[in-house]
Formats: structure tokens, sequence, C-alpha cells
């Protein structure tokens, strides 16, 4: 069973609105939504890892609240892990911080109409490079928790977002 790492904090960043905990994230995001309803909205999260100066491992996850055809915002948080990982553990690391992060996000929405169906979770993993052996592994336990689940190069939450703050 992996150890999940200690948080640097608790709190969510945004280049938007700075440093929040999760009940502004969740009064942000309604914000945002409630600005134009007549747009379909996604939220997105995903999870990227990089060594951190040879001194462990550095994750970051993002939320990101899609509208649909023209842009969206997103937060993130980093959490450390003190011992470095193989490239198998971290992966599997990242899948499981993203789940997390996804059923913390859930409950802090569940009386704002949000459910599974409305969260995708991006993985870093790919059909080629390292990562491909993990693939159907990784794809199958973020789906049997009950998500849909997107991978490279369709996993721009993981791929782009998260992996701008790592």
């Amino acid at each position: 069973m992996l150890k999940l790492p200690f948080m640097v904090n608790n709190h969510y960043f945004s280049p938007s609105y700075g440093t929040l905990t999760l009940d502004e994230v969740r009064s942000k995001t309604l914000k945002f939504i409630q600005e134009f309803p007549e747009y379909k909205y996604q939220m997105v999260i995903g999870t990227d890892s990089k060594p951190a100066n040879g001194k462990g491992i550095d994750f970051v996850t993002a939320i990101v609240i899609h509208r649909q055809g023209v842009g969206g915002i997103y937060f993130w948080k980093r959490l450390v892990e003190s011992k470095s990982l193989v490239l198998r553990n971290r992966i599997y690391q990242e899948a499981v911080l993203s789940l997390n992060c996804a059923q913390e996000v859930l409950e802090a929405f569940k009386n704002d109409g949000f459910n599974k169906f409305n969260v995708e979770i991006h993985v870093d993993v790919g059909k080629f490079g390292d990562t491909r052996t993990m693939l159907t592994e990784v794809v199958g336990m973020i789906r049997g928790s009950g998500f849909l689940v997107k991978t490279k190069p369709e996993a721009y939450a993981a791929s782009n977002v998260a992996d701008r703050h790592t």
C-alpha cells in the first residue's frame, strides 16, 4: 500500500485568486459557473509529480473548472514525499492523490449538483513512453472508483496544468 505524502499546507492556490481553502475554491467555482450558466461545465482533476532536487518527490494536484469552448479556471495544491519513489509508485501515487482530491471535492460540492459523472480524472500515462505498461492498470483503478478517466495526450489537467507547478 502506498503511503500518502505530507501536505505542504492544506490550501489551494490559484493564479486568479491566490491562496484559498477548499470552501473558498467551492465559492469561486460556483461564482464562475453562475456568471454564464448557459455554458456546459466540466470539473477535471489531475496530478503530476517530479523529483524535488534529489530530496523526495513534489506532487501537484490541479482542479480545473472548464467552461467548455471558452476556457476555465483552476486551483492547485502541492504535496511533498520525503523519499524518492520509482516511476511505477509515483504514477500510482499520482492516481491516488487525484482520487482522494476528487472525493474531497465531491464532498465539498455535494449540495451543489456535482457527482462522479461531472468529474473527470486525468492521469499522466499514455500509450507511448515509460508509463505505457501501466496504462490498463491505472485506468482500471480510476474507472473502478466510478470516475471518468482520460490519458495522454488528452489528460491536460495532469500533463499541462499540474505540470506547470511541479
